[in-house]
């Protein structure tokens, strides 16, 4: 939820008049560029743990001297940089000790493994945050179960609802974090969630690419099990027992290790059906994760392929494309060939 969060942000001080600069990791389509310097101190910056450069290999995030941090979700990623969770939390250590004693720490209170962070120093004033009901933090009240629609409560007291086209109850923690953010940077919490209900979301998040006879085709950038979990959750809220063709490129360097083999299938439960890419000549244990998804699963070697199995189902609904990468150039190959299909044939 980085870059989703970073964009909310960005476009809440934005709304608010401040015309922060930011450099976010996706493109902001309230903005349409993904960074820009701004004219006011204010400064969003989506960071991670991955290291600086082959001569530094501290995390960047320890580099930009935060006065407010936001703390999503901390699990075990970049396995080619760290060998264990551990390290990890090492590094966002060394970022708690950056933030000075005046500035304030944004964390999701339903992540135990910050919260171990959180425990081993931390000098801020730190707020929580909850896409459930708490009466401590930042926390919500569903109007609509889906998460389009829903009181922000702060210390259990109503601040306002927010009424948005986003779904899914990450959707709901990114905007209460960001809430949070822009109110220690003086944005009223009203103001926040006005800027929210025109907020129009991130290049390859959840994007709809286009619909072609009925057949909806989703961009997302999705490359760790979690957030290929929370995606689909957030689908298939919207779209009920509708068809979904989940379509997964691993292609990040952990995913390619293998790091998360176990808990693929698990994380893509919620899709009827499942296409698995793996380039020939490649042996990104995929073949462990087509058994474990059993018969609802298929690994294909070619794009070509995968374009023509989805374009060939007529059942298909709802196709969910998930890679950190171009793909190929999937998206538009399979609306050509969905466009193609709907064509007489002389």
């Amino acid at each position: 939820g980085k870059t989703t969060t970073s964009s909310m942000l960005a476009w809440i001080l934005e709304y608010a008049g401040l015309k922060p600069g930011f450099l976010i990791g996706g493109v902001p389509e309230n903005f349409g560029v993904s960074a820009r310097l701004g004219e006011s101190p204010f400064f969003v910056v989506e960071a991670d743990e991955y290291d600086t450069a082959f001569f530094d290999k501290r995390s960047k995030f320890v580099h930009y001297h935060p006065r407010t941090v936001v703390l999503n979700n901390l699990e075990y990623d970049h396995a080619d940089i760290f060998p264990n969770l551990e390290a990890i939390k090492i590094q966002f250590h060394h970022l708690m000790r950056m933030v000075p004693g005046e500035g304030l720490v944004v964390a999701n209170g339903q992540e135990a493994n910050l919260q171990d962070v959180l425990d081993r120093g931390c000098w801020t004033t730190v707020e929580n945050f909850s896409s459930e009901s708490s009466t401590q933090g930042w926390s919500v009240d569903y109007i609509k179960l889906d998460g389009s629609e829903f009181k922000v409560l702060l210390d259990d007291e109503e601040q306002g609802v927010v009424s948005w086209d986003y779904i899914g109850k990450h959707n709901v923690a990114n905007g209460l974090a960001a809430i949070a953010a822009a109110r220690h940077a003086g944005v009223p919490v009203a103001h926040a969630i006005a800027a929210l209900a025109e907020f129009k979301g991130v290049k390859r998040r959840m994007q709809l690419r286009g619909e072609v006879d009925g057949v909806r085709v989703y961009d997302d950038f999705a490359h760790h099990p979690t957030a290929i979990t929370t995606t689909l959750q957030g689908l298939r809220a919207n779209v009920g027992t509708q068809k979904i063709t989940a379509v997964l490129e691993p292609r990040s360097n952990t995913m390619q290790m293998g790091v998360h083999k176990a808990k693929l299938a698990t994380s893509l439960a919620l899709a009827d059906e499942v296409i698995l890419y793996q380039p020939e000549g490649e042996d990104w244990g995929m073949d462990e994760v087509l058994d474990d998804l059993g018969a609802k699963g298929l690994l294909l070697q070619h794009i070509d392929d995968i374009v023509h199995d989805i374009a060939a189902d007529s059942d298909a609904e709802h196709v969910l494309i998930m890679s950190n990468g171009g793909f190929g150039g999937i998206h538009e190959k399979v609306l050509d060939a969905l466009e193609q299909k709907q064509k007489p044939r002389s």
